[in-house]
């Protein structure tokens, strides 16, 4: 049976501030991505949602980003070297370590939040500190990647384990990489049509951009964003179709 990985960006609040509905995506989704307190989250909603997800069975990752919580890690951000970049993202690699290991749980995976996620699938330098990271503090964490970009050739460079990902709830330009979130039409809010779409990139293993341009991919995971309004109710219309297909929803096999 063919199967594919949901997952979702969680632990985007910060102190009393909540974003989205962490325990209900907790209840449908099979891995995380939690942010680690730069673009959003802070220890204590870091290690909160470590501790449901381990008591829900789902797989939980780093979701490193910009130091830019006024802009959501969504404003591009240049001027670090290469070098600073991979000791920024090491270090929140680190930090969310910490608080899963305090609630008995562990990390498997990274995944670039906002700015950086799109920055990285467009400069294979960004890509690589990255992964030079990643490698640093655990070669076989998985890199969460974009099929055919630089993210996924610089794992395969660095010999680390990948999960490549599409997205159900947005669109895509021609390079492969996301539509600017600024273009009309970039974000689906449509959970019928986002788990239709899903369907057809899971079955037939490719992309269609905003052309119409189709993009021959392999998928291992799809990603849900938290922080879109309809984002439960798409997340469950989307496993809800998968599995309806005879598609199983489960934890990614690394490549």
């Amino acid at each position: 049976m063919a199967s594919v990985d949901l997952n979702s960006d969680m632990g985007e609040g910060f102190g009393p501030w909540k974003m989205g509905d962490d325990a209900a995506m907790l209840d449908i989704v099979t891995s995380a991505n939690v942010a680690c307190g730069w673009h959003a989250g802070d220890p204590i909603i870091m290690h909160r949602t470590a501790e449901i997800a381990k008591a829900k069975g789902v797989s939980i990752g780093a979701h490193p980003g910009f130091g830019d919580l006024w802009g959501f890690g969504r404003r591009v951000i240049r001027g670090d070297s290469m070098a600073d970049l991979e000791k920024q993202v090491a270090y929140q690699i680190g930090a969310m370590q910490a608080c899963a290991a305090l609630a008995g749980h562990k990390v498997t995976h990274v995944k670039a939040h906002g700015a950086l996620g799109n920055m990285i699938n467009d400069d294979e330098d960004m890509a690589l500190a990255i992964g030079r990271a990643i490698k640093a503090i655990d070669p076989g964490l998985v890199y969460i990647v974009m099929p055919g970009l630089p993210t996924e050739r610089v794992a395969e460079r660095l010999g680390l384990p990948m999960a490549r990902e599409v997205f159900a709830d947005r669109t895509y330009d021609d390079s492969g990489n996301l539509t600017s979130r600024k273009t009309d039409g970039a974000v689906i809010h449509d959970a019928a049509l986002a788990a239709e779409r899903v369907l057809r990139m899971v079955e037939d293993q490719q992309v269609i951009t905003v052309t119409g341009k189709v993009l021959k991919v392999k998928i291992d995971t799809i990603c849900v964003h938290g922080d879109n309004p309809a984002a439960v109710a798409m997340a469950r219309g989307v496993r809800d179709r998968l599995e309806a297909a005879g598609i199983a929803v489960k934890p990614f096999k690394a490549a």
